[in-house]
């Protein structure tokens, strides 16, 4: 099959993210196993073939030629164009279907390189998320145009481009107070002849509008994001930041705005970075309240993004903890990638002492922050990267529990992990191949798998979240 050569199939099945696999067959009847990226299984499509890659062609879709059985009409009207939903055209159920089957499949393929003679029996399927819409706590919005010299957008980059930025005051992952906030602040600005930051040429002022909202409080922080004010005087810089923050506080929100912020990015590349933060209204944090504790979350600290979802995973947490924190002296356990102490907290009642390890020290502030007011005194909130820092700390754990990024574990972290030789480690993973590239390390050093799940914290979109409990039984010496 030839690069650029038009391939038409059925959508077979997906493996995660979003590889559509089909047999496609050209014209000419020649047919090859190929990879189209944001399908569905059952649709027939037609694509462009590309380059050969892991035993598949990669293809470029063109066309759903049919809907899949089942499928539905997307309820936002950038479904397709956005970069942000991949799911929306399936019914909730079909979704976490899809999802469960993605992470069995690589949680398979992880023990059989694992060379483990077992079978699933542990994993305990899928947890969907308690809201389908309207569930994200935190947006970063682009400004930016949808063509070349056209009019100023503020939203989502169009699908597969660096550039282009669609609008997103429809987004269902959002409620209607991002909407509206999104609409009016694009309207200002589009009126002021403001320009959005070229990532081409490096000109021009407006980046990105973060907006967070907590779920269970209703407060919100709404953060605009732009590069230094290069060609604008100070004068006009503080006018014009002030007719942003006028137009956020006129606006008619549900929720309760907390803190309106102006943040200073200098980065070329196209990154959300904080270099240096000005409060324009009220305070630099909002409150959010998960389990009967309340947190304090900044602009640019880790936070789950869907509040009630996470309730669900740090109940999942608990529930496969119970066994361990039951009949033995309260543990010390190492919360490794901590963010702002969540999960410390959730657990620091069952346990003699918690450490927090976390590289943003901005999350290490508010962890401590947040234990303080939680009156929690057996938490310990370290600022560094968890490589570095665990050569530090003298008190050795009993527990080990493991939230890294999305890229997972740094590899040479891990034998400084396995060392530790605690009993049980659980394993949170907002990226399942992480896990599944992990898994055979921890089977390597007697491991095994005995409870998991996945949890779709994240509806329409290719993200879901993996919990592992691995437990190390030390041999029986009795007769």
């Amino acid at each position: 099959m030839k690069k650029g050569e038009i391939v038409e199939g059925v959508i077979e099945s997906v493996r995660y993210p979003n590889k559509g696999l089909m047999q496609g067959r050209t014209e000419n009847g020649e047919e090859a196993l190929c990879c189209v990226k944001n399908t569905v299984p059952g649709q027939r499509v037609r694509a462009r073939a590309g380059k050969k890659k892991g035993g598949a062609v990669e293809a470029q879709l063109l066309e759903v030629m049919e809907k899949a059985p089942g499928e539905i009409e997307p309820p936002c009207p950038l479904f397709g164009a956005c970069g942000g939903c991949t799911y929306l055209n399936l019914t909730y159920k079909q979704e976490c279907d899809l999802k469960e089957k993605q992470v069995r499949e690589l949680l398979a393929g992880a023990l059989r390189e694992a060379g483990a003679d077992e079978d699933l029996s542990w994993f305990e399927g899928i947890q969907g998320s308690p809201k389908e819409y309207e569930y994200r706590n935190k947006m970063e919005f682009s400004f930016g145009d949808s063509a070349k010299d056209g009019p100023l957008e503020l939203g989502m980059h169009r699908r597969g481009s660096f550039y282009d930025v669609l609008t997103a005051d429809q987004c269902r992952l959002v409620d209607e107070d991002y909407r509206r906030i999104v609409h009016a602040v694009r309207s200002y600005f589009a009126q002021q002849g403001t320009p959005y930051f070229h990532r081409g040429s490096h000109e021009g002022y407006l980046r990105h509008l973060l907006v967070r909202k907590a779920a269970h409080t209703g407060e919100i922080l709404v953060d605009l994001i732009t590069a230094p004010a290069a060609g604008l005087l100070k004068e006009q810089e503080t006018e014009l930041l002030a007719g942003f923050m006028d137009t956020v506080l006129g606006l008619p929100l549900d929720g309760v705005l907390a803190g309106i912020l102006h943040t200073v990015n200098g980065a070329v590349s196209d990154i959300v970075r904080d270099d240096g933060t000005e409060l324009l209204y009220g305070r630099e944090e909002f409150t959010e309240k998960l389990l009967g504790l309340s947190f304090h979350v900044t602009p640019f600290s880790f936070f789950q993004t869907n509040s009630e979802s996470a309730e669900v995973l740090y109940s999942t947490v608990r529930a496969y903890l119970e066994d361990f924190f039951s009949g033995r002296e309260a543990p010390l356990v190492y919360d490794l990638y901590c963010g702002t102490g969540t999960i410390s907290q959730l657990i620091a009642a069952s346990a003699r002492k918690v450490i927090g390890v976390e590289i943003v020290e901005e999350a290490v502030r508010a962890a401590q922050e947040n234990a303080r007011e939680n009156g929690i005194e057996n938490c310990t909130f370290l600022a560094g990267d968890v490589l570095k820092v665990m050569d530090q700390i003298e008190e050795k754990p009993d527990l080990v529990i493991l939230d890294p990024p999305r890229d997972g574990i740094h590899p040479k972290a891990m034998p400084k992990i396995l060392a530790f030789g605690v009993e049980q480690i659980l394993y949170i993973s907002c990226k399942p191949t992480s896990l599944a590239r992990d898994l055979p390390f921890f089977y390597a050093a007697g491991y095994r798998a005995v409870r998991g799940c996945c949890l779709d914290q994240f509806p329409w979109t290719t993200g879901i979240e993996t919990v592992c409990l691995l437990s190390q039984r030390k041999p029986d010496t009795t007769d």
